[in-house]
């Protein structure tokens, strides 16, 4: 029988719930579409003036049920890392 390799999957939701999630704050949106995040998650994400951050959203029969924010930088790294294997595939 294979082996299983344990793969860590970062901070996605497994089946089993929402461990890796947690509610740090709720923000309000201004008449703009403006919000602040608060100080101590930005801290926390190290996320500093002028830093630029991709918005994901994720859908449910047809309509925007989750926003993420991640840094931009980041996400760059993130899809380098998954096209990388496929790019020296094709070539």
């Amino acid at each position: 029988m294979a082996e299983k390799k344990n793969v860590d999957s970062g901070c996605m939701p497994e089946n089993k719930g929402f461990g890796c999630c947690h509610i740090e704050s709720v923000v309000s949106v201004d008449e703009r579409g403006q919000m602040v995040l608060p100080k101590e998650i930005r801290a926390k994400a190290n996320i500093q003036a002028g830093d630029k951050l991709a918005i994901i959203t994720m859908e449910k029969d047809g309509q925007v049920c989750c926003l993420t924010l991640i840094k931009a930088e980041n996400f760059a790294e993130m899809v380098k890392g998954l096209l990388s294997p496929i790019m020296k595939d094709l070539v």
